[in-house]
């Protein structure tokens, strides 16, 4: 066990590995070296920082561990923690990000807005995996929108417009729901902590239950994909380049269903049994 926020290390490293590169001057051959450079060794030390993690893991122990929890905004905080569910991910995201680096080593086009453009997306795949808190889980989850709209729709194939746009028009709907979902749960038991709503199994009614179940897995639905809102991944799967598509393949494709998990039955049991 470490006493260090070793967590919020691992989510954020790649995002100051993307203000490194942002602040690199230069669009020659040495000054685009570097900055994929920056890239590799920024996921490489992600890696062997979750590593360390996994090291100090204990399986045996109940509930989340290297918790780290920080006043944010009102009754909103930064809480970050793992458990069995949650840190296969943060190991998989990790070790695929050095492996998409290498694969994108021949992209020229706008070298270092590409390399930034999938550190931030590393942060926010790996903040979804570890978030406690339903806003900050909101922000890394559809976060990751921004950058893979971009990657799609500027570094993709010849109908990557059109691509990332649905990509994005079917995603935004179902954040909206989720918003619209975690503003409610709010209202009724007056935080957004999910150790406090779990502790609280009476405070959302049987009925309302039912209506934020349905909107979370509205949202979860189109991130798996499910029919009939999968439409949008042949496409982005297709004209996506071929690091793009590895991550949403083999990361954020599986949010949707840890998600579900992670929130959806225990936050709402009684709306589970019925589905």
């Amino acid at each position: 066990m470490t006493d260090w926020p070793i967590l919020s290390a691992i989510i954020f490293l790649p995002l100051i590995g993307a203000l490194f590169i942002l602040v690199t001057r230069g669009d020659d051959e040495i000054a685009r070296r570097n900055m994929r450079m920056t890239a590799l060794f920024t996921t490489v030390f992600t890696f062997i920082l979750t590593l360390m993690l996994l090291g100090g893991y204990d399986p045996a122990k109940p509930g989340f561990q290297f918790e780290e929890r920080y006043a944010w905004f009102g009754p909103m905080s930064y809480h970050v923690g793992v458990d069995g569910l949650g840190l296969p991910f943060v190991v998989l995201t990790a070790f695929l990000m050095p492996g998409v680096i290498l694969a994108s080593w021949g992209v020229q086009k706008r070298v270092k807005e590409y390399m930034i453009a999938f550190l931030v997306l590393e942060t926010l795949m790996l903040g979804v995996f570890v978030a406690l808190d339903l806003v900050l889980f909101y922000l890394f989850f559809e976060g990751g929108l921004i950058p893979m709209f971009l990657i799609i729709g500027v570094w993709g194939g010849p109908r990557r417009v059109y691509a990332s746009f649905k990509f994005f028009l079917y995603t935004l709907l179902g954040s909206v729901l989720m918003l619209l979902a975690i503003i409610a749960i709010y209202w009724q038991t007056g935080t957004t902590d999910i150790a406090q709503i779990l502790s609280k199994p009476s405070a959302i009614p049987a009925g309302l239950q039912t209506w934020l179940w349905l909107a979370f897995f509205a949202s979860f639905a189109v991130k798996m994909p499910m029919w009939p809102v999968h439409t949008w991944l042949p496409d982005a799967h297709v004209e996506a380049p071929t690091a793009g598509s590895v991550v949403l393949a083999a990361i954020l494709l599986k949010m949707g269903g840890y998600g579900f998990l992670r929130f959806s039955l225990p936050m709402f049991p009684l709306a589970s049994e019925q589905f």
